[in-house]
């Protein structure tokens, strides 16, 4: 399937980077390796991932290290909404990546 991001997934990946980065660039740039592998790998089989109703009807996620990727299937693609800390209150980014 097509791989798309929301216009808000760049921001979200840079603010991850740089908060990990403060501490430790050698893990902020391996962490987000593993979240555009993840991506990857999402798009290829995204059925693979369960429903998540309590999020949104069409939600999905899958996680890496101490971050979720939320996303949805659209047509012939899979829409990444959200890449955001686990810890996060999930559906107001749901809601946020719709504007």
């Amino acid at each position: 399937m097509l791989l798309r991001l929301s216009p808000r997934v760049p921001h979200d990946l840079e603010e991850i980077a740089d908060f990990i980065a403060a501490d430790s660039p050698r893990h902020a740039l391996r962490v987000l390796r593993q979240l555009r592998a993840k991506m990857k790998e999402i798009a290829k089989q995204p059925e693979l991932y369960r429903l998540r109703p309590e999020l949104s009807a069409d939600a999905r996620l899958a996680t890496v290290d101490q971050y979720v990727i939320l996303f949805r299937i659209r047509r012939n693609a899979v829409r990444i909404e959200r890449v955001v800390h686990r810890g996060r209150d999930l559906p107001p980014m749901l809601d946020e990546s719709e504007s």
